[in-house]
């Protein structure tokens, strides 16, 4: 099952530029508007997982290795998600209400960087979730600054 998130990480990886390319121009303001709640909903699955990784990291709950697995498991499948449509041109901070800075269609290749450094995370913590407490931490560290090496150059500030 590992090997085939690997292929489907990267099969989506190379649809992504091609495929925003071609739907980016025939968006209307309500189809732009559903792909920012879209991404807005897929940021908050995130977010859910990581709260309990990162409170068992923390030591802030207890440490239990299948809730680590399945919420690692999420976050793998969560970040293999063809997320193509979530990103149409036009569907930034500067016309509607979201963080997305333009640089995300500006600077595509760097973000789709970005995006498989984070499958490519959530995979290795997906291995190393159920494994104990110290594997998690570790592999929560990569985690971490992969969604940074997004969020940083691409998301406007609060």
């Amino acid at each position: 099952m590992r090997h085939s998130s690997l292929l489907l990480a990267g099969l989506l990886g190379a649809t992504v530029t091609a495929t925003a390319v071609l739907g980016a121009a025939h968006m209307d303001p309500k189809a732009l508007e559903d792909a920012v709640a879209a991404r807005q909903a897929h940021m908050k699955l995130y977010a859910f997982n990581l709260g309990l990784l990162g409170g068992m990291a923390k030591g802030e709950v207890d440490y239990d290795a299948s809730a680590a697995e399945a919420a690692a498991a999420n976050l793998s499948a969560l970040a293999s998600v063809d997320q193509t449509r979530y990103w149409p041109e036009g569907s930034d901070a500067e016309a509607l209400k979201t963080r997305a800075l333009p640089d995300i269609w500006t600077k595509m290749d760097e973000f789709e960087t970005a995006q498989d450094a984070l499958i490519q995370a959530t995979m290795s913590l997906e291995e190393a979730a159920g494994t104990d407490l110290a594997a998690l931490q570790g592999a929560m560290g990569d985690v971490g600054k992969s969604c940074g090496g997004c969020h940083k150059p691409f998301r406007k500030p609060e």
